[in-house]
């Protein structure tokens, strides 16, 4: 069971989050986080030393929900697009329901110093590294050369992470319908893709 105690620094990174993605990380300051956290400035600095540590934090705890447990997960599916159906709605879920660590993710991640900089784009990878071998799982003896592969799998990133400039979660495309969207657009066009 979690304590209070435990959920103070996910309550501080949730409020700097939406914080960064309002106002942007650097005019941001620990007094804001504070107040936004309902905490004195001296309990933000309980937890977290800097401003980069929380940035940090909230990235970190973004990619580990994304990597947690996707490989064997994505074992349980036997074909390609299933995998490819299951990675699109994963991600959407993920994403709707952390839609401020994810923006964050997408647009301070630069701002980090390198010792920190070095752990998320490492989890990144890693991520990178699952959809592309899904995809090129899928693609089977049609598979083309890496730097297609490549393109391919950041195709379906943008077709994923981009949504946030104009998706409501609350509208009247539920993120089920919306994943569907994806999955239908990017695997036809696939499909009919002749390099």
């Amino acid at each position: 069971m979690e304590t209070k105690k435990s959920k103070k620094p996910l309550k501080i990174g949730k409020a700097a989050a939406r914080l960064f993605n309002k106002s942007g990380y650097i005019e941001t300051n620990m007094d804001h986080i504070a107040a936004a956290s309902k905490m004195s400035k001296g309990g933000v600095y309980h937890y977290f030393s800097s401003k980069d540590e929380i940035l940090h934090f909230i990235l970190s705890n973004y990619m580990d929900l994304i990597l947690d447990h996707l490989e064997s997960e994505l074992d349980e599916f036997k074909d390609g697009p299933s995998k490819i159906k299951y990675l699109i709605s994963r991600h959407i879920d993920l994403y709707t329901g952390n839609l401020a660590e994810a923006k964050t993710l997408l647009h301070e991640a630069h701002c980090l110093p390198a010792k920190y900089y070095k752990t998320i784009a490492t989890k990144e990878r890693k991520y990178y590294r699952i959809v592309a071998e899904v995809i090129k799982g899928f693609l089977g003896d049609r598979a083309v050369d890496e730097a297609q592969i490549t393109s391919l799998t950041f195709l379906l990133f943008g077709m994923c992470n981009w949504i946030y400039s104009w998706y409501d979660p609350k509208g009247s495309v539920p993120p089920e319908e919306l994943s569907e969207m994806i999955l239908t657009v990017f695997l036809n066009g696939v499909n009919n893709y002749r390099p």
